[in-house]
């Protein structure tokens, strides 16, 4: 029987610098993985951004990736969070139609998923819902039969379990010589 494969999680830590992104992103589509989510931001470091990345492969196959991500020139360190205990979160904006006949009933459902309405219309809501990917999911699903009018997700961000323990954070970037393969300590 053959066993579909499960979303991999990576981290990836690199310079804070134009093209970066696109060589990532150009690695992992010449691997042959579909990038269902991507997103990029700033560090506790200047000069560092931290991409979250999830693809659908066997994690086999993305550790092969993980290992030619270490080798492109800007990337710091790579962490491929598997089945490790893990925070994963995800961000909605959806403007939902809501006329008076079922505006309460919209914001009773928001309610049920801790949801926030940032944006009040007369005939529309725009909800805010941060959560786990299977809440956003249920949200969404629930919002559908109301009529979704604009739905903006931010992707995944994720984090480890645990206390992290490499070098202080203010240590300084190591210098890297040749390959760019050596890790970097956040």
């Amino acid at each position: 029987m053959l066993q579909a494969s499960r979303p991999q999680v990576l981290v990836v830590y690199t310079d804070d610098e134009p093209g970066v992104l696109t060589r990532i992103a150009s690695l992992i589509r010449r691997r042959g993985f579909n990038i269902h989510s991507l997103t990029v931001g700033p560090t506790e470091r200047a000069g560092l951004s931290r991409m979250t990345i999830v693809v659908d492969s066997e994690a086999p196959m993305v550790r092969q990736a993980v290992e030619h991500l270490r080798k492109l020139v800007n990337v710091l360190e790579v962490q491929q969070l598997g089945e490790r205990p893990k925070v994963v979160r995800d961000l909605v904006l959806v403007r939902v139609a809501a006329g008076s006949e079922v505006r309460s009933e919209v914001l009773q459902l928001a309610q049920v998923f801790r949801a926030t309405v940032v944006d009040l219309a007369e005939d529309s809501l725009v909800i805010e819902c941060t959560g786990s990917l299977d809440k956003i999911d249920a949200l969404v699903d629930a919002m559908r039969p109301f009529g979704i009018l604009e739905l903006g997700r931010t992707g995944a961000v994720a984090m480890a379990r645990g206390t992290r323990t490499p070098s202080p954070r203010n240590a300084p970037v190591p210098l890297r010589t040749g390959t760019g393969s050596e890790a970097m300590s956040v």
